[in-house]
């Protein structure tokens, strides 16, 4: 979905945003990564819409920090306009410093400990995708505030 172009030297009511960078070895991380997400999204969405917020960008950052070897970079912005903070479009982006792409499994094994993080954003997000960014990539997820039928 494109977005319409704003004219040159109109104001943009964006909403809340969260930027990190990420030390490779810092599991520790994801857990204030996904505290920080939980409090910019305490009056955003349906039921439920934040807990999944929370559950996609963990399997985001948690990847890339396991995945790669030289950190990462976690943005997730609301969108734009002045109910962005209730209403809007919720987008997050993870960028490691590794070119390879991620694969999406089918099925991981039963027994298997990994393998499910990709699939569950593939499954549960709005829309996603993976996009080469320099040196490295960007894994991202959208989720709209209520959902989409």
């Amino acid at each position: 979905m494109e977005r319409a172009a704003v004219p040159e030297g109109v104001p943009v009511a964006r909403g809340p945003v969260l930027s990190k960078r990420l030390a490779h070895d810092d599991l520790a991380a994801v857990a204030r990564v996904r505290a920080e997400l939980r409090e910019m999204l305490r009056h955003w969405g349906g039921p439920g819409r934040a807990d999944l917020a929370e559950l996609l960008i963990s399997e985001l950052v948690t990847n890339a920090l396991v995945h790669t070897d030289r950190g990462a970079r976690v943005t997730a912005a609301l969108g734009d306009g002045p109910g962005a903070r209730v209403t809007g479009r919720l987008r997050v982006e993870v960028r490691d410093f590794v070119s390879r792409h991620p694969t999406l499994r089918d099925r991981p094994a039963e027994d298997s400990t990994s393998g499910r993080g990709l699939l569950l954003v593939h499954t549960l997000a709005d829309a996603w995708g993976v996009r080469a960014h320099g040196v490295g990539k960007v894994l991202w997820f959208e989720l709209e505030a209520e959902g989409v039928p």
